[in-house]
This record gives C-alpha cells, sequence and structure tokens, in this order.
C-alpha cells in the first residue's frame, strides 16, 4: 500500500468499511467496466478489457508451447446433442439460456447458448478421431460463455463472460492425467509470476468436482478479506464422454479404444482477482507484467522551456526498451494526474522537471509502497525494469503474507467455527472423506471445501467432524 495514507479518491469506499462496495468503486472509477440494459451481462471498457488482452496473450503462448492450437465452435448446442452425458447437462440445467425462434419461426428444436462446449467438442471429436495417429488433440477454444447467474458481481460472476476452454483427447488415461497437471501448473504459475497471486494446488472433493468429470483440480487464491477465489481448474473426465458420444479409435494393436479426454479453463474472474488481492483504499494495484500501462511519464512544470521535449525523450527510451509507458501532456493539475494514476493502478509514475533536467534525473513513484526515488537518466532503462520486477516480488511477498498468515488449523467443528468467525482464511483439519460431514461444514460453519491440497499434512488420525478416521487433509473456507 501506498505510504501517504491520505485519501486521494474519496469516490472509493474504504475496504474496512465495505469491502463489496469498495470492489464495485474500484471497478467503476479506474473504469474497468460498466453495467448495460441486461441484468448481469457487463461492458468491458477499453482499459478493463486491455488487462484481458494482456492475459490472453501470456496464457495463449504457453499453451502454443505446449502443443495446443486454437479452434472455435459454434456458440449453439441442439438439446439433443447436450442431453447425451446426463450428469454434465445436469449440472449446468439451470443455468441454461436457450433459442427457440429463428428470426420470427419457431426451431424444430431447442439451441442452447454454450455454457461449455464439452458435448461440442466431442460432436467434432467424433467426425476427426479414428486412429492413434489423429491423438492426442490439443485443442483451446477463446470464446464467451452463457449462464444465467441469479446474481452478479463485475468480473466475479457475469451471465456472459469471456474465458479459454482447453479440451483434448489422448489415448491413455496417463497421457490424460498428465495433461491435466500441466494445464494446472501452467495457470499456477501465471497466478504467481504474472499476476503476483500465490496459489494452493489440490484437488476438488467429489461434491464440488466439474459436472461429468471425473476429478476436478483447482488452484485457489485468498482476497485482501480472506475470502478465496477459484482462480482455474483443470478436468479429467476418463472416457465417459467418449462413451456417450461413441469416440473410437483404432489403436497400435489394431482394436478400438475409447480416448481419453480433459478440459481445463480460466476466465476474466482473473481479474477480479486482481482487484481484490492488490488493490487498496485508492483504487487499483495492477501487478506490472499485466499491466495496460507500466510507466505513466508526466511532466512537471510544463509550461517551462524543454520539460516537454525532455518528457517526450524519455517516453521515447522507454518504449524503445520494450515498456508500456505513456506521457500526459494534459492540462490536468499535476496533484489530478498523481491521484488518477494511482487509482488506475499504473505500477510506476516517471516525472521530470526543470530542476531533474538540470541534474540529469527524474523521480520514479511506486504504485505499491509510494516510495519515490531520483534516478539519473543515465540508468533509466535498467532502472525501469528492474524497479517494475520489484514491484512484482512486493505485490507478490504481501499476498504471500496475507494467505500465509491466514492458514489456521482446526481440530473440531466448533474450532473450525470460531476461527472462521475470527479471522477468516483457510481453515485446514483433516477429514474422513464423507459427503456429510462436508455438508455439515457448511450447513455450520458457513465454508465450503476448498480443496485437498497436493502438499498433504497430518494434522490427526480422525476427522474433527464426525470422529471417524480421517482419510486426507483439506481446506475450507468462504468463497466468492
Amino acid at each position: 500500500m501506498a505510504k501517504d495514507n491520505k485519501k486521494k479518491v474519496e469516490q472509493i469506499t474504504d475496504m474496512e468499511v465495505d469491502f463489496a462496495q469498495w470492489y464495485t468503486d474500484v471497478c467503476k472509477k479506474a473504469e474497468l467496466i460498466d453495467y448495460s440494459s441486461v441484468k448481469g451481462m457487463f461492458i468491458y471498457r477499453p482499459y478493463g478489457y486491455a488487462i484481458w488482452e494482456n492475459i490472453q496473450a501470456a496464457l495463449d503462448k504457453k499453451f502454443k508451447e505446449t502443443g495446443h492450437e486454437n479452434v472455435y465452435l459454434p456458440m449453439l448446442i441442439p438439446e439433443s446433442l447436450l442431453q447425451k452425458e446426463k450428469d454434465h447437462v445436469e449440472g449446468f440445467a439451470p443455468e441454461c439460456a436457450w433459442v427457440t425462434y429463428g428470426g420470427s419461426d419457431p426451431l424444430e428444436e431447442r439451441y442452447c447458448i454454450r455454457p461449455t462446449s464439452e458435448t461440442l467438442f466431442c460432436e467434432h471429436y467424433k467426425n476427426v478421431i479414428q486412429s492413434h495417429r489423429d491423438l492426442p488433440k490439443l485443442y483451446n477454444q477463446w470464446c464467451s460463455v452463457l449462464r444465467w447467474e441469479k446474481t452478479s458481481r463485475p468480473f466475479l460472476r457475469h451471465r456472459e463472460f469471456l474465458w479459454q476452454e482447453g479440451h483434448t483427447m489422448h489415448a491413455t488415461a496417463e497421457e490424460a492425467r498428465a495433461e491435466t497437471q500441466q494445464m494446472l501448473n501452467i495457470y499456477a504459475d501465471f497466478l504467481e509470476n504474472v499476476l503476483a497471486m500465490p496459489v494452493v494446488k489440490g484437488q476438488k472433493t467429489e461434491k464440488e468436482k466439474f459436472n461429468g468429470a471425473e476429478e476436478t483440480y483447482t488452484v485457489e487464491c485468498m482476497m485482501h478479506d480472506r475470502k478465496a477465489l477459484q482462480s482455474g481448474t483443470s478436468h479429467y473426465f476418463g472416457d465417459g464422454f467418449a462413451k456417450a458420444f461413441d469416440i473410437t479409435f483404432t489403436g497400435k494393436d489394431n482394436t478400438l479404444h475409447y480416448p481419453h479426454q480433459t478440459s481445463w479453463g480460466v476466465s476474466t474472474r482473473m481479474i477480479g482477482g486482481i482487484i481484490m488481492t492488490h488493490g487498496d483504499n485508492n483504487g487499483l494495484v495492477l501487478p506490472p507484467r499485466i499491466a495496460p500501462i507500466q510507466a505513466m511519464v508526466i511532466p512537471v512544470a510544463q509550461h517551462k522551456e524543454g520539460v516537454l521535449d525532455a518528457a517526450a525523450a524519455l517516453l521515447d527510451r522507454l518504449c524503445q526498451a520494450g515498456i508500456r509507458a505513456k506521457m500526459d501532456a494534459s492540462e490536468q493539475s499535476m496533484g489530478w494526474k498523481a491521484a488518477e494514476y494511482e487509482m488506475k493502478g499504473i505500477p510506476l509514475r516517471i516525472e521530470i522537471g526543470p530542476k531533474d533536467m538540470e541534474k540529469n534525473r527524474c523521480v520514479f513513484v511506486r504504485r505499491d509502497s509510494g516510495e519515490k526515488i531520483f534516478v539519473s537518466l543515465e540508468n533509466l532503462e535498467e532502472t525501469a525494469m528492474a524497479m517494475l520486477d520489484s514491484i512484482h516480488e512486493g505485490l507478490y511477498q504481501r499476498a504471500k503474507k496475507n494467505l500465509e498468515d491466514h492458514i489456521f488449523e482446526a481440530h473440531s467443528l466448533e474450532e473450525a467455527k470460531q476461527l472462521q468467525a475470527e479471522h477468516g482464511g483457510f481453515i485446514k483439519t483433516m477429514w474422513c472423506g464423507e459427503l456429510e460431514c462436508e455438508m455439515k461444514m457448511k450447513e455450520e460453519a458457513g465454508m465450503t471445501s476448498r480443496c485437498i491440497p497436493f502438499a498433504q499434512e497430518h494434522l490427526g488420525d480422525t476427522c474433527p467432524i464426525c470422529g471417524r478416521a480421517a482419510k486426507k487433509m483439506i481446506y475450507w473456507g468462504v468463497a466468492y
């Protein structure tokens, strides 16, 4: 957070007063998003969409490096196609939106606007997979999906939202499981090394897994208010969809086999996570590696001779070094500019005025700490790049401390309830693996299972909820 505690933007509610209102204020005031005339459907404004473009570009590069190809499938799914996988359709039925007319003519069959695309991919794979030589199929799709949510919040819960959905087919279960782990690790690496958001990796319970999946893996992050945000998931489907859609291939043994399927995805929900992980009472705080503008150059006393030229030269050097930089030479006051770009979360503000020109220097102002540093123009590019890396690391360490300081161990249901009420965060306990205890934790403590972490700990021999023998350690929490 900035060292200067004086509030810069009065229109932003303090997060300590009303976290939900603070979040909405930041989304609106930082010009990330706007409301449309359709409830639950939002307008991504240029600044908000630019963050998504940077997320998309970085992830797309990673996907292609691991052999995945982009495709695009239709947005409408025939009802008869959707019905082929019972568990899948039952899970999405309450959120489906249906098209029943084409122009003024009623359709012979209803079409679902895609809530996800497993069934469409299966229809396609049935047509293009015949032999083991056709495998693996490593496809990804960037698109929007529609889920008729009852409540909505900017970025966190839209009826229509943007995402990517990977859908892959493999000859063996081992290959498919390796794919789900690989993609989960790509998400975790991206969250930590690009978005500066530390994660807990693990497997979802049977109750919380994706509809139609055999196994679902997740990366969970902790927000400022100590609630959890599921930030990415990867699913192993086994051969269930393949059997439902009669997808087979001729193996090397010259007999027919069912391929094994995965899917994995992240969405614009990540932007909500960035806001709630790093933001402060003066607005947005963007991790440098995803910020549309990494540095804003501001000429000080720009009416004086040579100042604008000096600022423009500085801007050009930053851009030539590959830093995403802009300059504000508008007639707004220096105070307005400082508050505006702090509120928009720009990682680095760079100021230059007559006194700085005399001393061959400029001033760096860090968004994360508010620290001001005099920088020689001779070392401009190297210092700026090092500073952006330092800001990323500072944001990551702060978020990591928030996560580590708010993971609590409980040995009874009452202790879990008390810890959640007093501190929030993640509560870790042993668990017997039974749905009955999972539901009891939700009903009595208000917490859902977040994940069974890969990094297991032995906290005891019995489940604190029922007293039966414990099978594994699990994280619980209140989630968005």
